[in-house]
Formats: C-alpha cells, structure tokens, sequence
C-alpha cells in the first residue's frame, strides 16, 4: 500500500505540513477520477495515511501518533465529505447489488470498495471523538464541528447515521447482501457514541436536565457507585450449611469451612473471573434450583468437579481494603407509593380514602405519620415522570398552552430521522444480532454475515482453518457488541430526550426479550473467557513488529488473558437493555417468568463482576414474587445478593409476593395504552397535518368568491349542462331559506 503513496526519496514523516497538505489535495482530485481502479487506489493510500504511515514507523506510540496527526489533517481537508459521496455511491450501486444477490457464495472481494471507505470513515470518527491531554485548540475545535456535522441533517438533509442505518436495513432485506455489515455497525456506534455522547455526558445531560426542571439533584452518581461496588458471593445460609454436613456425611466431595466474608471478596477481587472458585460455584446449592431449575447444566459440570483449589493467604490486616459501609444506593419512592401507601393506611384505619391527597394526614395514628415523613425523605420524581405530566396537559389544552418549543438536540433529530422507519431499523438489528448469537444455529434461511471474513478460496490447509474459524468467531462477537452498546445507547439517550420517544416497544414486540435470553443460555464462562483473538496480527502490532511464525498449536492456546473485554462488554449491554425493556413493565416482567429466565441468569451470577452481577440481580428481583415460595426458600443466597446490591424501593413487596393475587393486570391492555400514548405524541410534535380540526378558516364571502380555482378541463365542455341541470331546473324554495333550521 505504501508503494502506491510516495518515492523512496520521500517519506510522509519528513515532509513539512504544507507539503503534506498539497498531497492530501492531489489525493482529493484524484478520487473524482471516472475509473474505478484507479479511485480504489487512491482510497487505499489514503486509508494508508489514515493508519500512521506504518512503513515508515520503528513502534507502536510512533504509528498511533501519526495516524491521528494524519485524521484530523485529512478532515481539515474535507475527506470525509468527498468519502461521503463515494460511499452513497457504493449503495445505489445497483449492478453490485444484483450481481452479488445473484452469487452461490459472497466473499471478501464483493465488498473491496465499500470496505476500504468504511475503514477510513471509521478510523476518522474514533480518532476524532475521542480527547488525549496533548490536543491541539485546533483539533478541539475540528472535534466540536465534526460533532455537529455528524448529528446534523447536513448528509442528504439527514444525520449521517441515518445512511448507515439504511444500509443495515438493505442488508437485512437481502437486496445487498455484499455490505460489510461488520464494520457499518461499528461505523454506526461510534457515530452515535460521538453525536449523542457515552454514559458520563448522559449522566451530565441528566442532571442539567433536573435542574431545567427545577427537580432535587440525583441522589448519587449511578457510575461512581458502580465503580465503587465488588463482586461478592453471598453468605452462605443455614440451609446450605445443613446441606453440606449432610453431603460430607455420605462421603461426598470435601467442602471447605465457612470463611469470613471480606476475606472472600478479597480472594474474588485479585481473581474476579477464577471459574473454579470453589467457594462460590462449588458450594452453592442453588445449582440444584429445587422445585423449578431441575439438574446441574451439563455445561457447568467441568466447573464443579474440579477439585477445589488451595486456599489463599489471607492479608495482614495492614493491607486490608477499606470499602464504604452501608448498602450502596439511597432508596427511592415514588409519589404513586405514597398514595398507595395512604390510601390503604386510610382504609384500614378510617374506612375512607381521599384520592389523591397525600398532605392530609389526619385521624392516622402517630407510626403512619413519621412512615409517611420517611417515604418523602426519600421521595424521587424522574425527568420522565414531569414529560408524561406535561405531555397529558398538552393534550388536553392544544390552544391555549400554544406551540411546544422542542430544543434542536443531536438526539431529537436523530429520532425525527429515524421515526418513519424506527421497527424496520430495530428488526434489522435484532435480526443480525440473532445471527451472530454463539447459541443460533446455521441455517439456509438466516442472514449471512460473514460477507466480509470470508475469502474467495476456502482454506485448505489445518492451520487455515482454524485462522479462519477464530476469524469467523470474533468477527460475530463484535457485531453482538456493536449492536448491544448501539441499542442500549438509543434506549438512554431518546429516553432522556423524551419518554415517549420510545424504543423498546419496538424490541418488545421484535421479540428481543427471548432473543437475549436465548444469547446468555449457553456456557457463559465459556464465553467470556472466549480466546477468539490472535494478539501477533492486531494493529498496531503486526505492522510494526516481525511476525512470528503461527502454528496450530500457538493458535489454540490463545493469549494469556483470563477473560475477554469485548464479550463481558456485550453480556453487560444485553443485560441493561432487558432491564430497560422490562422495569416498571408488568407485563414484560411477566414474559421473563414465561420464559423461565430465572435458571438462566443465575448462571451468569457465576461471573464474578460486580456490574454483571447487579443487572443480573435487578432482573432476578422483578420477578421475584412470581417464582413462588419454594424458589425463593431454596435461593436465600440470591435473595442476599439482591438486598445488599440492588436499590431499595421502599414498600416494595418484592420478596414475598403477598398482593399478586389482588392485582389483575390485562397485559395486553398495559401495551396498547402505552402505544396510544406514544402515537398521539408523535402525531402532536411530528405530524405535518397536525391540529388539523383548529387550522383558521376563511369564511368572507368576498376573498373567498375571489380565489382562482383551477377547474379540469373536462368542466369546461360540461359546464352549461350543469348549470341546466343543477341550477336552473331545481326551483328555489326562498319561504324556506327564511326559517330557522
């Protein structure tokens, strides 16, 4: 690739940035060339630039310096926007279209083209969105223009995400099946991680928002506490105690005494993911699930008979780790709580309620009095509880609260972009995330994602083969990756932007609940200790460094890391976005029961990291209450593990489950009022035609008689033969004109 940039003289880190500008110019016209060859060329030396010039780098620091010097030079000289262009291209290319639909096998030389553009696109918007200490004021301000230029309809009167989004759905309908789906969904991720902002600007986002609404600031930083939290297994109950005399008793395996529990989470912290902790997988009894779970996981069975490991040195107490005291988040209740609350207490004591009144307090007794003081200590009103107040008001008052002004965020364009076509975006991506799921099976009928990994010739020899199948696996675990951390930030980001911007319905009813439930029933130690990467060939290292020779052998013992970021990644993501699908949602709630999530995501709980286990916990506390007695009583360590980690809701029943059978809900019911809502709000804010019943009419005689109408041409020969019929011919009766209708 080198070859096709510059002479031997001349190398790109020694030319002065005026000369390197004037290159990237002739680069620029030279991409408007008709022939194709020759643009692929030029494409690929500037994607050479865009790597760091590698050839000419002796480390890795070298390569990653010059390869941002040279991003935000190729921005400044607006390649992006001549990629642009080529990339639309690319997609209405229809003669690739129809000749890659027709092909028995599609492989990585369909998609030479779009991949070398995407790669540039994509290497542009990482470099750019993400901020070192040592930036240039120029670069920061380069940073913040390509921001707004990515989240603004400036791309064909739409957000640049829009185009990739529609790619995604081209793909999915089989119309382009050579797209490199791959590397669209990072491309599209990364875009709006930039446009719309990462977890820390949404937090910051929330609070600028609480206090517009002149609401309490948040009680705590939800991503401190998490920071903050440790992966622990519970204290083992009396039950569990009892079973494990008895076991020894019968000469089963030996179990290990009770050991103090700082101590254990001491051992978990240095070793999160040690998968033959015999303290927390060995001896839990849970495994058994009596009463609902049945037998051991045939999966899980080489974790639990593998001889218990020595016990570790415990530290001296001068090196012990001080952790906070006390249960990690405050409690919240909400006013829907007090007034139930109220409202039975006023019942019980009374014999009459006041609807909605939660100030009077009079005729209850002295304990109601100070519960009712703590419950609104503790009171908590969500941004979206005063959205839907609003919404409500605006509904009911369309004239005289007058026009809604709706700020003009990265986030509400993108919802305008996105709103005609929102359930097709979403089944794509659920779509492609099914087919990328380890637990799918490969079937004729599903969508072929590996357009873009596999070669034209299939691999003959053994250690191509399993190059190739490593490939095959870590090309998907991305694309789960790209896609989790894709839906979850659209469910954060239009949720704060406006609760009715709602995505998750259209999950819902994509049936996404089974589908990530399907993704975690598998080995998910085995998966998150997954070793599909081979470290000699990633970038930067395999350009700088000599290669090594690789053999089979070194292929299948991997690399020396214990546990794989990008699949823990994804297994987090796919776990918020259930819970973002299902809280507060009985009905949703209620298909995670059908569903029998229960024995699946206590499987995950054996993945010793604290924020996978807290999703995991808050899912498992939901539905609590409907696993019956039994469950619960055989499952005291996961009911521990939910009291010391997941939020409290004060008056919450959540583990014994006493008013269920006083409490019918028609669910069916819960997602049609949902989805009115959600309709008569885009029909309010996004309709063209809206408030059509209140549009001023003209009713003077005079302007009204003096418009020009076209009238058809047919009229013109006709009209005489009107005028008999309709006009002259009917006699007017005046008395009648007269008298009042």
């Amino acid at each position: 690739v080198s070859g096709c940039c510059f002479t031997e003289i001349e190398r790109w880190i020694e030319l002065a940035v005026d000369e390197q500008r004037a290159y990237v110019m002739r680069l620029l016209d030279s991409l408007e060339v008709t022939d194709r060859d020759k643009r692929l060329k030029v494409a690929r030396a500037i994607l050479y630039l865009a790597q760091g010039v590698f050839d000419e780098c002796d480390t890795e620091v070298d390569v990653l310096h010059w390869s941002r010097h040279n991003v935000f030079l190729l921005y400044d000289m607006g390649i992006f926007t001549a990629l642009l262009e080529l990339l639309s291209m690319e997609i209405d290319n229809s003669q690739a279209c129809s000749s890659a639909v027709r092909k028995p096998a599609i492989s990585l030389a369909d998609s030479t083209e779009l991949r070398v553009l995407l790669s540039i696109m994509y290497l542009m918007v990482e470099t750019i969105r993400v901020q070192t200490e040592d930036d240039r004021p120029e670069w920061t301000a380069a940073r913040e223009a390509f921001k707004n230029e990515l989240g603004s309809p400036l791309y064909n009167g739409e957000p640049f995400a829009l185009l990739l989004f529609t790619m995604v759905t081209k793909f999915c309908s089989m119309n382009a099946p050579h797209f490199p789906m791959k590397k669209v969904l990072l491309l599209l991720w990364k875009t709006i991680l930039f446009t719309l902002g990462g977890f820390e600007e949404l937090q910051e986002m929330k609070v600028r928002g609480r206090e517009r609404l002149n609401l309490p600031p948040l009680p705590e930083d939800s991503i401190k506490v998490v920071r903050a939290m440790r992966a622990a297994s519970p204290p083992a109950s009396a039950m569990e105690l009892i079973e494990q005399q008895q076991q020894q008793k019968r000469g089963r395996r030996s179990r290990r005494p009770l050991v103090k529990q700082d101590s254990l989470d001491t051992y978990n912290e240095r070793d999160p993911f040690k998968n033959d902790d015999a303290r927390d997988e060995e001896e839990d009894p849970e495994d058994t699930d009596s009463g609902i779970e049945g037998e051991v996981d045939p999966l899980d069975r080489d974790v639990i008979i593998q001889p218990p490991p020595p016990p570790p040195p415990l530290r001296p107490p001068t090196e012990r780790v001080n952790f906070p005291k006390g249960l990690p988040w405050a409690p919240k209740v909400r006013e829907k709580d007090i007034e139930h609350f109220l409202e039975t207490s006023r019942n019980k004591f009374i014999g009459f309620t006041l609807g909605n009144d939660t100030e009077t307090l009079v005729g209850l007794p002295r304990p109601i009095h100070e519960s009712v003081k703590t419950l609104k200590q503790h009171k908590y009103v969500s941004i979206a509880e005063v959205q839907i107040k609003r919404e409500e008001e605006l509904q009911q008052c369309p004239l005289t609260l007058g026009e809604e002004e709706v700020e003009e965020t990265p986030a509400e364009m993108l919802y305008l972009g996105m709103l005609p076509n929102l359930s097709q975006y979403v089944i794509a991506l659920l779509k492609l995330l099914l087919a990328a799921a380890p637990t799918s099976k490969a079937k004729t009928d599903s969508i072929n994602i590996l357009a873009d990994v596999l070669p034209e010739e299939m691999p003959i020899t053994v250690l191509q083969s399993m190059k190739l199948g490593i490939d095959v696996n870590r090309h998907k675990e991305i694309i789960v990756k790209a896609i989790s951390a894709l839906l979850l930030l659209l469910l954060k980001h239009f949720k704060l932007n406006h609760i009715y911007q709602i995505v998750s319905q259209h999950l819902v009813f994509a049936n996404c609940i089974p589908l990530i439930l399907k993704f975690f029933n598998q080995n998910i130690m085995s998966y998150i200790s997954a070793k599909n990467s081979i470290c000699v060939l990633d970038f930067p290292h395999c350009v700088v460094h000599e290669m090594p020779e690789l053999t089979a052998e070194s292929l299948e013992a991997g690399d020396n890391n214990q546990f794989c970021w990008r699949n823990l990644f994804s297994c987090i993501n796919l776990l918020r976005i259930l819970n973002k699908l299902t809280k507060w949602k009985h009905s949703r709630t209620m298909m995670l029961v059908v569903f029998k999530s229960a024995p699946i995501l206590k499987r995950a709980l054996k993945v010793k990291q604290a924020m996978m286990q807290l999703y995991v916990l808050k899912l498992l506390k939901i539905q609590t209450k409907y696993l019956g007695r039994q469950w619960r009583k055989s499952n005291m360590k996961t009911m521990s593990a939910i009291y010391q980690k997941v939020r409290h809701r004060l008056n919450d029943d959540w583990a014994y489950g006493n008013d269920i059978d006083a409490r019918p809900w028609d669910f069916q019911a819960e997602e049609c009022a949902l989805r009115e809502s959600i309709e008569k709000f885009n029909s309010r804010r996004y309709d063209k035609n809206k408030n059509g019943d209140f549009t001023p009419v003209d009713n003077c005689l005079q302007s009204v008689l003096g418009q020009r109408v076209e009238l058809p041409e047919d009229f013109h020969y006709s009209y005489e033969m009107w005028l008999e019929r309709e006009v002259f011919s009917q006699p007017i009766q005046w008395e009648g004109l007269l008298q009042n209708p």
